[in-house]
């Protein structure tokens, strides 16, 4: 059943209907686009969430192309259950792109609430729950996705990298001078504490989604991170097909980098640290602006250098940080994001 088939009436009420059955009256998707440049940004979890809410600020064309290699917490058990994507990052973009009016804040509440129980239910995201219903229904991932944008009135749309679920996998070394150990699944990757020298998804040639291969291409604005470095930004280069579309896109790059002091994955890993292992998986890949903390760049004198020389880039520094450890402030980032736009002559949308 296609994605055109949605709750009718203004308030989105269901009518008494024979089970199974969803009424068609209603366009599917997120709200009709409306000013501003056509933006795509790549990531997952609060990192991307951040960027999300940052960019549906300065406008209304904003697509989030998110991972799915999630395989810990309800994500997982859901996706070994019934075999499909994980939603809890996609889960996660929806919630950053819903109307701030009552009704939208209402069902992004919902969705992100999580069951508190002795039972099988217990930590599972009610939107976890609910896409993986709508994946049943409706046969299609982009088809659930967009019928939950219709129900949040998300100003932009949710996409995933890859139109199958992946598994992610790394050469890590545990300390200087011993040798690489393979660690497989994200969820354990996020959090070893080891120096990760190469990333590769499992499978190596997943198949990426045409709308979202469609989406980079007509793109004005493509921006990787923040994020997890190796299971969350680090992937979507890794799908061979959307880092063609990505290296080859017309639009301007943008790179959000992570702030400093992250556990896991990339503790200890500096920012320059960051750029390396980055060029190293995406060789061909060109930046425009690389934006980061100033506080953070501060520490680093070599940054700019670093940039220029590996991927053409300017590097942008402003004030990022929130008050929150290791957390970007969505405000600071939106007037960031507005800035690196009007110096590259792209216009945003005037409350700016």
């Amino acid at each position: 059943m296609s994605a055109t088939a949605i709750w009718a009436g203004s308030d989105m009420g269901v009518p008494n209907l024979p089970t199974g059955e969803i009424p068609l009256r209603v366009t599917a998707g997120a709200s009709e686009p409306g000013g501003g440049p056509r933006v795509v940004s790549f990531g997952g979890g609060h990192g991307l969430y951040a960027a999300l809410r940052a960019f549906r600020l300065l406008t209304e064309n904003l697509t989030a192309v998110v991972t799915v290699a999630d395989d810990g917490g309800s994500s997982g058990r859901l996706r070994e259950e019934f075999g499909g994507l994980p939603p809890g990052d996609l889960r996660m973009a929806l919630a950053a792109l819903c109307d701030d009016g009552e009704w939208g804040r209402t069902w992004r509440d919902v969705l992100q609430h999580r069951f508190t129980s002795d039972g099988p239910l217990n930590d599972h995201a009610v939107g976890n729950l609910l896409i993986s219903a709508l994946w049943q229904i409706l046969g299609d991932h982009v088809d659930g996705l967009d019928l939950v944008a219709r129900l949040l009135r998300t100003h932009g749309r949710v996409l995933p990298m890859s139109s199958v679920p992946l598994g992610i996998e790394a050469d890590v070394r545990p300390g200087p001078g011993a040798p690489a150990e393979v660690i497989r699944g994200q969820s354990c990757l996020a959090a070893t504490p080891g120096h990760v020298d190469q990333v590769r998804l499992v499978p190596a040639d997943p198949p990426a989604r045409e709308e979202t291969l469609e989406a980079v291409r007509t793109a004005e604005v493509l921006n990787l991170g923040p994020g997890s470095w190796y299971t969350s930004v680090m992937p979507h280069l890794l799908v061979p097909d959307l880092a063609r579309a990505i290296v080859e896109a017309p639009g301007l790059t943008t790179l959000t980098l992570n702030l400093p002091g992250a556990e896991g994955e990339t503790k200890g890993l500096t920012l320059a640290g960051h750029l390396t292992s980055l060029h190293a998986h995406a060789p061909r890949l060109g930046i425009d602006y690389v934006l980061v903390d100033d506080a953070a760049a501060a520490r680093e004198k070599d940054l700019a250098r670093m940039a220029e020389d590996l991927f053409g880039a300017r590097l942008w520094t402003r004030p990022l940080a929130s008050r929150r450890p290791k957390a970007h402030d969505s405000l600071k980032l939106a007037a960031c994001y507005r800035d690196v736009l009007l110096d590259a002559g792209i216009p945003v949308d005037e409350q700016w």
